[in-house]
This record gives C-alpha cells, structure tokens and sequence, in this order.
C-alpha cells in the first residue's frame, strides 16, 4: 500500500533482558498485508545510551551542573565517577554475552566500584557462594548496574527505575492535569538522550503512521514524550497509542487534553484497527468505519467502531517478526532471589502465543469482562509449532515464552507432540492454571518438548477463598499439580495474593502455612505475594456489594479509570503483613526458615495457624489411581530396545536412554508385543496416536491375558517409570 509506512515503537522504560512482544505481532500482522512496517525498542535503546561511557559522563556532569545535594551512597558512587565511566562498558558487554573470562574480572574483588546494593551480599552469602562463575559474575554485574540505576534516581531523575517511569503518577491516574504537569517539568534522561533517538529513527524510516504500544503505567511518560517530540519534528506524522495500559485504563476517556500527543487511541487486539487506521489515512474509509479507536474531533472525544470487520482470526495473524529489533543487544541480569523472575530477566525469550483469552474466564479478581480475557481463541499445534520454526530462522533463538493469559492444558499437549515429531529443540515457559488435567504423565510429557518452568496462581491459598474467588481449583488440586510438575523437572512458581475481600487474619497465617509446607516439600519452588487490587473490570470492581467492599475512590475524572480504592468492612488490616509475608517467602525461597515459627516474620502478635504440620506431605504421598480412561493417548518416550537375552524367567531386554541403561525381565508371551506396540508409540510424523483402548484389545488379543491384570505387573509399573505415558 502506498503512503503507509508504519513505525512501531516500544516507549521507554519496559525491560532490557527480552523486547516486549506488541510491536513484532503487530509487525508479523502488516507483513500479511504487505504494509511496510519498521519497529524500535526504545526502551532497550535508551537504556544502552545512558550506561555507556558517554550516558554516564553526561549524567556526572549534569550533577557538577546542578550542584545536587548528594547523600553518602550517592556522594560515594560520584567520587568514583572515573571507575564507573572506565568499566560500564565491559559490564554492559558481559551482560550482553557473558563469558568465563570476563566473568572472572567482576567477581575479583575491587575490580567494580560497589555501593549499597553489594550490602545484601551478607545476606545473601550462602545462596552467593553456591552459583556458578558466570552467575556470580552476573549477579554482582546486576548490583553494579542497580547502585547505578539508584544514583540516578537520587541524583538526576527521581521518576526514574529500571523498567519503569513515574510509574506511582500514572497509576490510578484518573485525572490527567497531574500528568500534563509533569509534561512541563524538565527531565533530563528524556531531554537529554530520547529525543536523538526518536529524531534517528525517525530520518530513518520516514513514517506516515507511529504506532506507540504503552503496555503499563510506567510507560505512560515515556509513550508522551515520544510522541511530543514526534510532533514537534514533524506535525504530519499521525500518531497511534494502543496495548494493555489503554486496554484496561481508557476505556471511559472523555479529556481531549491527551489528543495533542496523538491521533488515534485503540482499544483491545490493534491488529484490526490498524489496517483500519491505515484505509482511513489513505482515504479509503470514514472516521466511522474505524475500529474500537478514540479519535478527537472539534476538541470532543469520539469512540468509533462502526467497522464491519472483525477481528482477525488468531491463525492468520502472522508470525511475530524481529526484524529491526537489535537483538544481541539485550542484557540478561541476574536477581536470585526469585527463581521465576530470574527467567523474566536472564535471558533473552521469543514471545509467542498459543491461545488468545483465558479458557477459563471466571476469576472475581480478573478483568474477565475484558477482550483480552474474554475472548478465547486458540491457535492449531500445527501453526504454532510452524511459528516456532519461523522464529528460530529469523532469530538463532530456542527459547520462548508463551504469553497466554492460562496455556489451555489440551493444547499444551498437542504442542508438546508436534514439537517432538518435528524434533525442534527449544525451552519454552509459561502460565497455567493448576488444572487437574496436568496429570505426572502429562508434566512428563511437556518436560520432554522442552518445557522448564510454569508459573500459575495459588492466590490466596485458602479453600474458602479460593472458592469465592471462583478460581475453580482448590489446595489439593494445586498441590497435586504442582507436586506433578516438580517430579517431572519443571519449576513451578506461584502467584500468592492477600487481602482478598472478607480475608481474615486467621486465614492469612494459614495461607503462610501452606505456602511454607508447598517449599518445605519442593512443591513449588518460587512464589511472589502481591496485595489484593480492586479494578474496574473485574467482578469484584464491576459489584463491590457482592463481595462485602465498599468502592471508596477515585471520582473518574475522564482519564484513567482501573484502580479502585476499596474498604474490606469484614477483613483484617490487610497492609500490615505485607512485609512479614515478603520476608517470609525470600527465605523460603533459598532454603532458609522453613523451621521457623511464622510469629517470626511479623513485628505484631499472630495467631497460631490452624493447618496440621503434615497437611501438605500427605497430599502428595496420595497415589493417582490406575488410567481408566480408555480413550487417553499413549506414548513412548523412554529408550530404544537395544539388546536381547532369554532367561529362565522370561526374555531380558536392555534398553538405552539419555540418562542410564535399564533392563526388563519380559515373559515370553508378551515380548513381541511389546516390542511392536514400543515401536507404534513413539511420536513420530506420520503415526496416528494410539489409545489405551488400542493397547488393551492389541495386547488381549496376543497374549489372551486380561489387560487390567497386566496393568498391575511389575513390567507395566517399570515400563510406566520409563518413558509409557498414558495423557
């Protein structure tokens, strides 16, 4: 198409370790349309101006301008200017592409200037001293860069963090006039390095269209300076704000004020009302024909969504293209105190994803009222494994990160099949719910495509809650899920919550409990508490009544409308733990006070839990029952059969794995049916997946021996252990 050239922008700041995944979808998409698109992430670019050697020089100086008060961290940090200016470079490209050599030069000490950040090596010292070279390196690589990143907040620019900007105004912003004024106000980290990089891009691509994906509150400041200085270059270029932050936030805006820093606000999937957009520049449709976008006209907010169209289907979507993005650029950081998170920011990660929405849409606490929870559309094995593919050329990268709102178990299943028949080799994460249809096998099963970790919520962790959460799971199902996967080597992470509404003190302790018992049993291996937050789109937020809240604020100002201010009237202070239970779980996360009586991570009285120490352990002691759904798939996926001796018992059959050499002692009369059905289970192109119901008439009909009685021989408990999966 002519006159459409198109800019897709990731703001500053989001994330140095992975580029945000909206601008390669929306890029993957323009490519079907054959719509020339480019795309930059700024947020990853401006991180890489400011800690270099000139960024930083250009910061000390701003501070000998400024004359700024410092305090004895600050003051410390900038009496070693010249040491952090002569190493920043090579910290940035140990980062960037970690070796065993370079690596030795950051954990020798003195090598690297150290401020307050090096403090929590005290207290982290049993954990330190266990990790490999390169991840110690990386570890204090990452202090180093924080002490930096501190010195800047304190300094020049206390709005500043690293994946976020001013990230307390945005949030529950409803009126904009805070955020216009902090417009007004000089920032030096904006003024100083993102208006070069914005003008580069922008002599580079000559765009007709910017698209600014602004995914959370602390990309808010970022998204509007890019666009301020878009438009101050060239007041021709239209400008187009869209992705979760104005999918959840704007959704009732009405204040015009916003649209002199862009054109066109879209809500929900932008793929749609970006072609739209497009045709509308060209001239090809009305204001009227656009999709889900605010636009303004004559000074008053319009939403038009007169469009015919409809979404575009999730198998024709595109592969997400990174092209442009600078991808050997990106940092992998290393924070140990959170394994799960340790995955977000070590490493970079291909995002992908298998189904759009949430197939199980129910939550009280979740914007399920919302498009992108509300629409549920999954994606074929077969297309995403051929996105895999794609992605692997395009960029030398085998690791990936489904970014489902909850991976749907089935498809899981599928997808693990066909990445084993293609025999791609990739890691892959991602989020789940605590589904009973995650049986052993099935944990199993991912495990062997490639899977190393899934985070999924626990929340509150109490069955009465849980239920009025409406999270359809409860303690046993999360345990027995868990306890699954970590027997089949994959990391489980749990998302923890309190204060969900009418929680008591009495239940907050028992939840402690719990989450203390899942660790002490290597249930779960890393967890994160995060208070309870009341939106606007959530049932909760939408019938604060039914859950016994009473909604206190903010009064909508014609902003940003998400956030809600809540009074739980039955609960306890829900605040006042915060800090024992973040105490807690950092400890339990390394190993430590698993042993230590839960009063003594609160500076207040607590109740005694009401949970029975052995609560957890026998859970999972419990055995899962025999298969007996006929219609379940099988499959094989232990070692070939490698040698063969008759013996008095039966006939010995060695077998050959990864990891060990085993034998079996098998009767004479059901050898060769082993060893054929062995050979009809791998997963292979081509081969129609057998059922139990196969198995069984296959094996009754050569061995006429009952197939239930089979199933509980010590050959079917060793062929089960090896690799006979039943999902």
């Amino acid at each position: 198409m002519s006159d459409s050239r198109v800019l897709l922008i990731t703001p500053p700041f989001t994330q140095i370790n992975t580029p945000y995944p909206a601008t390669m979808y929306l890029k993957g998409f323009l490519n079907t349309l054959e719509i020339e698109s480019h795309q930059a992430d700024l947020s990853l670019e401006m991180f890489l101006a400011i800690f270099s050697v000139n960024g930083l020089d250009t910061v000390f100086d701003e501070i000998e301008r400024t004359d700024a008060e410092l305090s004895s961290n600050a003051f410390r940090i900038y009496c070693n200017r010249d040491n952090y200016v002569a190493t920043i470079d090579f910290v940035r490209s140990f980062l960037q592409k970690p070796t065993s050599t370079a690596a030795h030069r950051i954990v020798a000490p003195g090598f690297l200037p150290r401020a307050n950040r090096f403090d929590q090596l005290g207290v982290l010292e049993e954990a330190f001293t266990e990790l490999a070279l390169i991840d110690k390196a990386k570890f204090i690589a990452t202090l180093y860069l924080e002490d930096l990143s501190d010195f800047i907040t304190e300094a020049v620019d206390p709005l500043y963090g690293f994946s976020r900007y001013a990230e307390r105004i945005a949030t529950a912003l409803s009126d904009l006039q805070p955020l216009l004024d902090q417009m007004e106000s000089p920032a030096f980290l904006f003024d100083h390095f993102l208006r070069d990089l914005v003008e580069h891009k922008l002599r580079k691509v000559r765009p007709h269209l910017v698209v600014i994906t602004i995914p959370f509150p602390g990309n808010l400041v970022g998204a509007l300076k890019c666009a301020a200085t878009i438009k101050r270059y060239d007041a021709k270029i239209k400008i187009a704000f869209g992705g979760g932050y104005c999918n959840t936030e704007l959704r009732s805006l009405y204040d015009e004020r916003i649209f002199q820093f862009t054109d066109f606000i879209v809500l929900d999937d932008g793929e749609r009302p970006l072609q739209l957009i497009v045709e509308f520049l060209q001239g090809k449709r009305s204001k009227d024909q656009l999709k889900r976008t605010f636009i303004c006209d004559r000074s008053v907010v319009q939403f038009c969504d007169g469009a015919l169209e409809r979404d575009v289907p999730q198998r024709e979507v595109g592969t997400p293209d990174y092209s442009d993005l600078r991808l050997d650029e990106y940092l992998g950081i290393l924070e140990i105190a959170n394994p799960m998170h340790r995955l977000w920011s070590d490493g970079r990660w291909n995002k992908l994803t298998m189904a759009h929405g949430c197939y199980w849409g129910k939550c009280t606490f979740c914007d399920v009222s919302l498009d992108y929870i509300a629409r549920y559309e999954p994606v074929s094995a077969e297309v995403i494994c051929d996105r895999i593919e794609e992605i692997i050329q395009q960029t030398g990268e085998g690791g990936f990160h489904f970014v489902d709102e909850a991976a749907p178990p089935a498809l899981m299943k599928e997808v693990a099949l066909e990445i084993i028949r293609r025999k791609i080799l990739i890691t892959w994460w991602t989020n789940i719910r605590f589904e009973k249809t995650f049986s052993e096998d099935l944990c199993r099963l991912l495990h062997a495509s490639g899977c190393i970790a899934v985070s999924g919520g626990l929340e509150v962790a109490s069955d009465r809650l849980l239920t009025l959460i409406q999270k359809g799971v409860n303690i046993n199902q999360v345990t027995r899920v868990a306890h699954a996967f970590t027997k089949a080597v994959v990391m489980v992470h749990a998302y923890l919550m309190y204060g969900f509404p009418t929680q008591t003190e009495q239940e907050t302790i028992d939840s402690l409990e719990v989450v203390r018992q899942l660790f002490a049993n290597d249930v779960i291996q890393s967890g994160f508490w995060h208070q309870f937050s009341m939106t606007a789109h959530s049932p909760v937020g939408i019938n604060p009544a039914a859950f016994q809240v009473e909604r206190i604020g903010p009064d909508f100002a014609g902003f940003a409308e998400n956030d809600l201010e809540h009074k739980d009237v039955l609960g306890a202070e829900h605040q006042i733990y915060s800090e024992g239970l973040r105490r807690s779980i950092f400890n339990y996360m390394n190993g430590m006070g698993l042993d230590t009586d839960l009063s003594f991570w609160f500076d207040f009285p607590v109740p005694e839990t009401t949970i029975r120490s052995n609560y957890i352990n026998k859970i999972i002691r419990t055995k899962e029952p025999l298969p007996g759904n006929l219609r379940k798939q099988c499959c094989w996926i232990g070692g070939a059969p490698s040698t063969v001796e008759e013996k008095k018992k039966g006939i010995k059959v060695s077998f050959t794995d990864n990891l060990s050499e085993w034998q079996l002692i098998v009767p004479a009369k059901i050898y060769s049916w082993l060893l054929d059905t062995i050979e009809n289970l791998l997963i292979l192109p081509g081969k129609e997946p057998l059922t139990l119901a196969d198995l069984k008439v296959s094996f009754e009909d050569a061995t006429e021996i009952e197939f239930t009685k089979f199933m509980r021989s010590d050959v079917w408990v060793e062929l089960r252990k090896h690799g006979l999966l039943i999902i």
